[in-house]
């Protein structure tokens, strides 16, 4: 299998990262949908990062979709997620969560950096820093409530967690300090330092 796109897109490391927690055998390829947008269109005419290029030429994207496809093809039942109903639904809250706060956060990084500033709608901004935080918050009190659940390294929710994290700090660290988010940050230092997440550090330009 390929994995095509830049690590500093989180939802592309995030993939390279749990498939190696999985065990699963991928060659990562650097192709940007900014700087390389023809090369990315040829291999994916949708040009949207990740693209996983299966070992038949099936193209598949989305990185929650690429993820299951995965879990439930190639692990042989191996899984980042818990088997037990009551904490697999805090860890899916969790996930949830932190793609939310993901996808605000590619927003705001866009809107600033992709249209010009004249064109730039400040009320809409404001509601989507509203939604931001908001995520943030209410990921804060999960993880901070439920340290024992969110220990360990080898876990969809912690995997996802500190994938954006690191991005959102990397891009909006004013926004979202880390002083309102220790719990958070803690988590992510900790996985940060796990192998699997120095392999594949965030290095773009992707996003």
């Amino acid at each position: 299998m390929r994995l095509i796109g830049m690590l500093d897109s989180p939802y592309v490391r995030r993939v390279a990262i749990s498939l190696d927690f999985l065990d699963v055998p991928f060659v990562h390829e650097a192709v940007s949908v900014f700087s390389t947008f023809g090369q990315f269109q040829h291999i994916n005419p949708v040009v949207k990062a990740p693209t996983l290029v299966c070992g038949n030429g099936d193209v598949l994207m989305d990185s929650s979709l690429i993820l299951q496809f995965v879990e439930a093809t190639k692990t042989g039942g191996n899984s980042l997620w818990s088997r037990d109903a009551s904490a697999l639904q805090r860890e899916m809250r969790c996930v949830g969560l932190a793609l939310a706060a993901c996808e605000k956060s590619v927003q705001i990084v866009y809107e600033r950096n992709l249209r010009p500033k004249s064109a730039q709608y400040e009320p809409w901004m404001e509601r989507v820093r509203g939604q931001l935080l908001a995520a943030y918050a209410a990921l804060e009190v999960e993880v901070g409530s439920h340290a024992q659940m969110y220990a360990p390294t080898r876990s969809q929710a912690c995997i996802t967690t500190a994938v954006v994290w690191q991005f959102t700090q990397s891009m909006l660290a004013a926004l979202v300090p880390i002083t309102a988010h220790p719990a958070i940050d803690a988590l992510a230092t900790r996985m940060e330092a796990t192998p699997q997440f120095m392999k594949y550090p965030p290095v773009g330009p992707g996003v």
